[in-house]
């Protein structure tokens, strides 16, 4: 078993609430959709993302075993 690379798909900012997903095919973090207007903070916000220590990085990836 190798350890697998996991990465966050969404974020927000502690402090302003700006909301964020992981856009794939843009290779960058795009403001997530909302109801009727996305949150997307404040302007002057230096943000204060909610991926800390207990975001797991690493995962047991299981290989399986044909035959």
């Amino acid at each position: 078993m190798y350890p697998e690379l996991r990465t966050p798909d969404e974020r927000s900012c502690e402090l302003c609430g700006r909301a964020e997903v992981w856009d794939e095919d843009a290779g960058t973090w795009r403001v997530a959709p909302g109801d009727d207007d996305p949150p997307v903070g404040s302007l002057y916000c230096i943000h204060e993302w909610d991926i800390n220590g207990s975001f797991v990085p690493f995962a047991e990836r299981r290989e399986t075993v044909e035959g």
